[in-house]
């Protein structure tokens, strides 16, 4: 009769020397959308599997799938009462590894129970679960050097462009991963790493390159359609490459002001939006904008500062200050819920758009040491028609 029961499906060991914190149970979860990948309470509990002394385990009875589907594989600490949360903090200890399963095929894996996602192996792994496994690897390492470099970057709000400068080097080797795979589930799964929270404001362009490619590639898959959707263009802030709106621009003098007659007779602008109770922004007022202003102004660069202010007082007093007040202000002294920020779909400051003449953003988001090097070049370079 034993010769008659099925082998395993998945099954596996896991090293259960540091194991003392873990319930002897490893679950399989499916998540049913793309955007669940990485998220705690709601991946579907497929199936459980009691883990032996020897740290042995096996699934045998998993659903006949009609396509190769992402499954995540989780443990959970002692005490905890839900078979679906996932730690998704800290890749080197993250308690979830995703792998690739479909009909009829066996997985064999090998992991630390104290550190699944960082120490998981398989046994022949298909195209897919290979992909996985150099995403995971690559992640880790990514995220070594993230650590490294932060620690010496304080918390305070006058760090917060290094530290986003730090967090975009760690994401861009994810998008550079999505960008170059050309498996579908490792590369949805590369981009929900990108942002596990599913906050895309800052890498909006991959996003939507992400979404065209695999939308004609793949356009009937519903984890690629909810992709294509999170990426149209009217959820995204403005894009490199598209032209800014005519927008109206309620000046400090009281008069408005047409976009197009700010672009006028310049040949760049920059759009600033800034606030004056934001620290990053006001030491890039006083160390990279004036400097630029008082260089390139006499070539026609010219920068139109949109403040996030509900006080006049603090936001003219913050300008004159820093010395910003010789380029060109507007406020609707609304605070962070006003009409600029909805016509650009934006949530987050320090924002800035780099415009040509016709308002085509030449580049965005750009700070520091790397906008400075922009505004040289291209005012060194030919005047665009």
């Amino acid at each position: 009769m034993g010769a008659c029961s099925k082998p395993p499906q998945i099954s596996g060991t896991l090293d259960l020397s540091d194991g003392s914190e873990w319930n002897s149970k490893i679950y399989l979860l499916q998540p049913e959308k793309w955007s669940d990948v990485g998220q705690s309470f709601v991946g579907r509990v497929l199936d459980s599997a009691v883990v032996d002394k020897d740290g042995h385990f096996s699934f045998s009875g998993l659903p006949t799938l009609e396509n190769p589907t992402l499954l995540v594989l989780t443990v959970q600490k002692r005490g905890v009462a839900y078979a679906n949360l996932l730690t998704n903090e800290d890749p080197r200890t993250d308690n979830y590894f995703p792998l690739v399963w479909k009909t009829g095929e066996r997985q064999k894996i090998k992991a630390d129970i104290h550190r699944l996602q960082a120490s998981l192996s398989m046994e022949s792994p298909s195209g897919a679960n290979a992909e996985i496994l150099r995403l995971r690897d690559l992640r880790l390492r990514a995220y070594n050097e993230y650590m490294e470099s932060s620690s010496g970057v304080g918390d305070a709000d006058e760090a917060l462009l290094d530290r986003e400068k730090k967090k975009l080097h760690y994401q861009s080797e994810l998008m550079e991963f999505a960008n170059g795979t050309e498996e579908l589930l490792a590369a949805l799964l590369a981009i929900r790493w990108v942002s596990p929270e599913g906050d895309y404001e800052r890498v909006a362009e991959f996003l939507y390159t992400q979404a065209q490619e695999w939308g004609a590639l793949y356009p009937e898959h519903p984890w690629v359609q909810e992709l294509v959707l999170k990426a149209d263009k009217d959820n995204l802030p403005l894009l490199q490459g598209d032209l800014m709106p005519q927008l109206e621009f309620p000046m400090r003098n009281g008069e408005t002001l047409l976009l197009g007659d700010v672009l006028k007779g310049n040949k760049l602008v920059l759009l600033d939006v800034w606030a004056s109770w934001c620290a990053p922004c006001r030491i890039e007022n006083r160390n990279v904008l004036l400097p630029l202003w008082e260089k390139y102004r006499p070539d026609h660069f010219q920068i139109l500062a949109y403040g996030l202010e509900s006080n006049e007082k603090a936001w003219v007093n913050a300008m004159e200050r820093d010395g910003a007040d010789r380029w060109l202000h507007a406020s609707h002294l609304l605070g962070d819920q006003n009409p600029l920020m909805d016509a650009l779909r934006l949530r987050t400051i320090p924002a800035n758009f780099l415009l040509d003449t016709e308002g085509r953003v030449l580049a965005k988001n750009l700070h520091g040491e790397e906008l400075i090097q922009f505004v040289e070049s291209y005012m060194a370079g030919p005047t665009r028609e």
